[in-house]
């Protein structure tokens, strides 16, 4: 990793520039523990790198910034947390899609929102309405989501399209499955904070060949600083796609 962490984007560096980032935050238990805090003051302090990461991610291009807000698993956490948890999505959410409207961000939530109280629901479809026809950063959180969920989910909408017709059996290919996720676009580079060293059932189909960059800073302290570093670290990757070093470098000639 190298670079100024205060570079901005130079002309012609535009196609370094990932097109999807996502986002596994992790480390708000941990950064309340260590202030003697309870585990729900960390998510409230996450909220803030959430909105340092969409405003980063506008800044530099980014076309899609996916967010691991809430995995399927997290329902084994205490009842307090979750709890808790509802309510602070519920409150962001409230807050925040005036500023998503006006900075032009389309804003959408992917998973099963069916367990979330009907509060939740409510204001992630009127922040989704809202930012409908907005046409700069995509901002897609994964709420109540698993990459193994998304699969099977592709994979029980593409059973009905076959059942009506609409498809053979023949037909079903790596773009059809891809179009039917949830999250369509592949990820170019995925980020973790808090220094874990696993993807946790996130966008598995999407992050075939994504770049992963593990930042031992804590989710509530992550900001513009870490994710340039990430970007970086990006920039400097060689991205092959099953192809050798030379035909990528032909392929550039």
């Amino acid at each position: 990793m190298s670079g100024n962490l205060n570079t901005p984007i130079r002309p012609g560096d535009e196609a370094r520039v990932p097109g999807h980032v996502a986002i596994i935050m992790d480390g708000n238990g941990r950064w309340a523990r260590q202030r003697g805090q309870i585990r729900l003051a960390g998510h409230r302090a996450g909220v803030k790198s959430v909105r340092r990461a969409i405003e980063f991610a506008g800044r530099h291009g980014i076309g899609q910034l996916t967010l691991f807000a809430f995995s399927s698993e997290n329902w084994k956490r205490p009842e307090t947390e979750v709890s808790g948890l509802m309510e602070l999505f519920s409150w962001a959410l409230s807050n925040e899609t005036k500023h998503l409207a006006e900075n032009n961000i389309r804003f959408r939530v992917v998973g099963d929102i069916s367990r979330f109280p009907e509060n939740v629901r409510s204001a992630i479809a009127e922040a989704e309405k809202a930012t409908a026809g907005n046409t700069g950063l995509r901002l897609v959180i994964a709420a109540n989501y698993g990459g193994r969920w998304d699969i099977a989910s592709a994979a029980r909408i593409l059973v009905r399209r076959a059942r009506a017709g609409e498809i053979s059996e023949d037909d079903v290919s790596e773009d059809l499955v891809t179009a039917s996720l949830a999250v369509t676009d592949d990820v170019d580079l995925l980020i973790r904070t808090g220094g874990e060293r696993r993807i946790s059932n996130f966008l598995l189909w999407q992050l075939a060949y994504s770049e992963i960059y593990i930042s031992d800073v804590l989710w509530p302290d992550f900001d513009s600083k870490v994710f340039q570093t990430a970007l970086d670290y990006y920039r400097g990757r060689e991205r092959r796609f099953g192809r050798t070093s030379e035909q990528v470098q032909e392929r550039r000639l």
